[in-house]
């Protein structure tokens, strides 16, 4: 099972174990991970599960596509590396992904 790493805007880390297949949302969500609420329950409807990519991992997750894009103009503090969480599916290439929460979902 993949680890990711989440990091709170405190730097408080948790590091879970995902299920392949699942979205990094699931994980945060399924290890009551603080700052990703998951109001839409995955289905891109929100920003509530905003994340910043590790640099080093933004080319290795998919591209943002249409939806993603809209729903991210909803949320604060959007930079190159945010996505939402929901849309990252787990794969094993991701072991060892690290993300960051935004203040704003705090």
């Amino acid at each position: 099972m993949p680890k990711i790493t989440f990091i709170t805007h405190d730097e408080t880390v948790y590091e879970v174990t995902a299920d392949i297949g699942a979205s990094v949302m699931d994980a945060a969500f399924d290890n009551s991970i603080p700052g990703i609420d998951a109001d839409c329950g995955g289905q891109c409807a929100c920003a509530t599960c905003h994340v910043f990519i590790d640099g080093d991992w933004a080319a290795k997750v998919p591209a943002r596509e249409e939806m993603e894009e809209s729903m991210l103009e909803l949320a604060e503090g959007v930079t190159e590396f945010s996505r939402l969480a929901c849309q990252i599916p787990i794969t094993d290439a991701l072991d060892g992904l690290k993300v960051q929460l935004p203040e704003a979902q705090h």
